[in-house]
């Protein structure tokens, strides 16, 4: 059978054993370790496509929760699929669902089935399966789809957390079952487990077992300590293929981007660079700027002298101030904008300090220069 989706190793950092490499899609190819930006409702806030592309950016995510809520997949569907609906010809992934149905539903009850739950619009009450969560995915038509899993809080009991890898698992198996297009979507296994070791390893052989074309690792960047995240990370990686890609979901940080990388993650997405650029909160390479604070009110310099975005070669931090503090919807796509570009940026970065193999060098460059060595470093 032919793989939708395929993962070429190009080089080990020998300094740090991060992986550069190559995802090919239907939808074209690109390298790793990168970001992917998020398009919740099929579109990244406040960016056309053809900015993304300008940028680099080689896949973006979607939910697959919110685009069955509104427009509905069927909707999707009948347009040609996600990426004609959007007009985007790159890469999409989309998530399951699970972690939306467990963050956002107030009354939820989990059953060996599925899940019920009321819609986080109008209360309805709803269901998702790892067959629902298929249907929808296929009828999107995203070149890699996610298993329906369990998304568990953080922190949770061991009992609980065994509970639920063991329903992840055999939801997994669920989803092979149920997915109807393999040589057009990779569908993607997650390594669920929380901070146990020995249930890590458990999730990552049941999943493992089935072969997936590509493994995510699940339910870090939940509250747990960035401490903790690495530890697991360490741990978890290696028991995942080497020759298939690592997805670390929900992360995006960049202080977090360079530590799964170095710990063997080739993919990472998040809302964080749009969220906080909407609240005039900025990553530069000199550190985080608050760009609504009074001291910006007559700095007539960019938002990063070391950046060449299109925010950054256009307009001034006293101009974004002023949109933002204004609520001027152009203030947003300004800051968002440079910050989706910065971390797409970084991981070019990362990935030439491994062609170099000097990551773990890199790595301390840029966490003195960014503060994150410092006590009480502000972080994002």
């Amino acid at each position: 059978m032919r793989l939708a989706i395929r993962y070429e190793l190009v080089k080990t950092c020998k300094q740090t054993g991060a992986r550069l490499g190559m995802i090919h899609t239907p939808h074209g190819s690109f390298e790793t370790p990168m970001f992917m930006p998020v398009g919740t409702l099929a579109t990244v806030k406040t960016l056309a496509p053809e900015e993304l592309k300008e940028m680099g950016a080689g896949i973006i995510l979607s939910n697959t929760y919110h685009l069955w809520l509104r427009p509905g997949h069927e909707i999707v569907k009948e347009a040609g699929g996600l990426h004609s609906f959007m007009n985007w010809d790159r890469g999409i992934l989309t998530d399951s669902g699970g972690f939306q149905v467990f963050s956002l539903s107030e009354f939820r009850k989990i059953e060996e089935e599925g899940v019920y739950f009321r819609n986080h619009l109008n209360g309805d009450k709803l269901f998702l399966s790892p067959e629902k969560a298929m249907e929808i995915q296929n009828a999107l038509g995203s070149d890699i789809m996610m298993a329906f899993d369990e998304c568990p809080p953080y922190p949770a009991t061991y009992e609980y957390m065994k509970r639920s890898v063991e329903r992840t698992s055999r939801w997994a198996e669920r989803c092979l079952n149920a997915h109807q297009r393999p040589n057009e979507q990779g569908l993607f296994g997650i390594v669920q487990g929380g901070e146990f070791e020995d249930l890590r390893k458990q999730s990552a052989q049941d999943l493992v077992s089935l072969d997936f074309p590509g493994y995510a690792v699940g339910g870090l960047s939940v509250g747990e300590p960035k401490d903790v995240m690495n530890r697991v990370l360490e741990f978890t990686t290696p028991l995942l293929p080497a020759n298939k890609p690592r997805y670390l979901m929900g992360v995006g940080s960049p202080d977090s981007l360079i530590d799964g990388a170095i710990r063997g993650i080739d993919m990472f997405d998040c809302v964080l660079p749009t969220r906080i650029g909407r609240n005039g909160t900025v990553m530069t390479s000199e550190g985080r700027v608050v760009i609504k604070n009074a001291q910006y009110a007559r700095d007539f310099t960019p938002l990063d002298p070391n950046c060449d975005c299109y925010t950054c070669r256009n307009y001034t931090r006293a101009y974004i101030r002023h949109l933002i503090k204004c609520d001027e919807t152009f203030g947003i796509r300004l800051t968002s904008y440079h910050n989706v570009y910065f971390l797409i940026k970084l991981m070019e970065q990362v990935r030439q300090a491994i062609r170099e193999d000097r990551l773990g060098d890199f790595r301390d460059e840029f966490f003195e220069r960014y503060g994150f060595n410092k006590p009480n470093a502000k972080n994002f």
